[in-house]
């Protein structure tokens, strides 16, 4: 048991820093020794778990990708209230920073998706469960006479994500006058003109670092 989970502490390791080596390099440009160095361990370690790079960094892309699924799928469970759920959605949605890792990987697989059909594949899907949570957030909302949404709920909470996704490659490309609480105030924005609300202008959440 204990080496069970000696190992998958090490895998969680390596995946870590896959991310990290992708967000730097490139999908295109990322080998194996720089995962190691970003490891701190051989390259012999990193093939030992995975034998197969390639594993190693769609395991990384995925990981990445599930921060902004089941994380905040997690978190809307322990929030009541369409309104409370929205906000934290949009909060959670978006970099924490400019060296935001994730965020980074993500920018740079999109940017290759075109060439690689699993990558577009994975970033549609994740678009789509994206979009779904806020369409059910909009429609508990609206059916609670709280939301009074002027469009589909499914063509708001797919305008909110679309604007998490712009918004986000301008905070990690360094955009002057664009921040991560800047770009919640600015989807905020867009998501009171659609709901009818008067939604809270809170960056509060952002302290737990999601």
């Amino acid at each position: 048991m204990a080496r069970s989970r000696q190992r998958q502490a090490r895998q969680d390791q390596l995946r870590a820093a896959a991310q990290r080596a992708i967000a730097q390099h490139g999908i295109d440009g990322v080998q194996l020794t720089h995962v190691a160095e970003e490891a701190g361990v051989s390259p012999g370690t990193v093939l030992y778990h995975y034998p197969e790079v390639s594993d190693l960094l769609l395991q990384a892309c995925v990981a990445s990708m599930e921060r902004f699924y089941s994380e905040r799928q997690h978190r809307l469970e322990a929030l009541d209230g369409p309104v409370d759920r929205l906000v934290d959605l949009v909060v959670s949605g978006l970099p924490v920073d400019s060296e935001d890792v994730d965020v980074r990987l993500l920018c740079e697989i999109g940017g290759t998706a075109g060439r690689h059909p699993v990558h577009a594949s994975l970033l549609t899907s994740l678009f789509d469960r994206q979009v779904g949570m806020y369409e059910v957030v909009l429609e508990q909302g609206a059916a609670q006479g709280v939301f009074h949404l002027g469009q589909p709920a499914r063509t708001v909470a797919r305008t909110i994500v679309a604007l998490e996704d712009a918004y986000g490659y301008r905070i990690v490309a360094g955009h002057p006058t664009i921040d991560a609480p800047a770009a919640v105030d600015l989807v905020l924005g867009y998501a009171r003109l659609a709901t009818g609300h008067a939604l809270p202008s809170t960056t509060a959440a952002r302290s737990d670092g999601a």
